[in-house]
């Protein structure tokens, strides 16, 4: 499977970035293919000027200045994203990343009512994510990040497509190994996918 990986964290020495690693190494070593994309590494700019704006919903014009990340995403069978929880949402580069990326044309078709799905092998999308919060409190807030994925990037993808969450709350008070037991957990998993 061609599995796209989008690394989100400013740190190379944060456990997001030994997480997207682990990610990395697993599914390679299930015999995947994987394209990192690590947002922060490559300067990836999450701010949409007024002249992407004005092209947003003409497609291929609006994939100029994307760096290969339009190409990326049509490329990919399987979506993995890496990243740290903030604020109960996506921190704001890979918020920007799908502002810039997932455009008419590339995510979605403009139809004559809803939007309609563009992205139709993509057939997995995988979250590694960790929260500051305890669970509780996620889920009375509604758990924002998890909503957003399920009911709306999904829906942009192949029918069926497979939903995979893994999460470690509390992160701030995990002890090493705490930590090291989430890592052995996304390993396991992603050396199952098939």
């Amino acid at each position: 499977m061609h599995v796209l990986l989008i690394a989100c964290h400013p740190r190379p020495d944060s456990f997001s970035r030994a997480l997207s690693d682990t990610v990395r190494e697993t599914l390679t070593e299930a015999g995947h293919t994987v394209e990192l994309r690590d947002l922060h590494a490559e300067g990836f700019v999450p701010v949409m000027t007024a002249e992407e704006h004005a092209l947003c919903h003409t497609p291929g014009a609006n994939e100029a200045g994307l760096g290969g990340h339009a190409a990326a995403l049509r490329r990919a069978e399987a979506l993995v994203l890496v990243y740290p929880t903030w604020w109960y949402g996506m921190p704001a580069m890979l918020k920007g990343w799908f502002d810039r990326i997932w455009l008419n044309g590339i995510a979605f078709h403009l139809g004559e009512g809803a939007i309609e799905p563009g992205l139709t092998g993509l057939r997995r999308i995988a979250v590694v994510t960790t929260y500051g919060s305890p669970p509780w409190l996620l889920w009375y807030i509604g758990w924002p990040d998890y909503r957003l994925v399920r009911r709306g990037v999904r829906r942009l993808c192949a029918k069926g497509c497979r939903l995979d969450w893994l999460y470690l709350t509390r992160m701030d008070q995990r002890a090493a190994p705490e930590r090291e037991r989430f890592m052995h957990r996304v390993r396991a998993h992603f050396s199952r996918w098939r």
